[in-house]
């Protein structure tokens, strides 16, 4: 049985921009200096991103961004 369709929670550009290189692999702090922020900053961006998406690890983050079309490699 299959679930219904529910619509994406809306994220913020920067929860966005967390999101998909959280995905991509990258760290915390690999986020936070990429990003110019703390990664104390980071860690609240992935817990307001985990509340909006039900995610309650990284690994299931990086499920939603793939299957919402985040996180994907760039096109060459």
């Amino acid at each position: 049985m299959s679930r219904p369709a529910t619509a994406a929670p809306a994220l913020s550009g920067r929860e966005v921009q967390v999101l998909e290189l959280l995905a991509r692999g990258a760290t915390y702090d690999a986020i936070a200096r990429r990003l110019h922020l703390s990664p104390h900053t980071v860690d609240t961006y992935l817990r307001r991103i985990r509340s909006k998406t039900g995610a309650t690890n990284r690994v299931q983050l990086a499920l939603f961004a793939f299957s919402h079309g985040h996180g994907l490699p760039p096109a060459s």
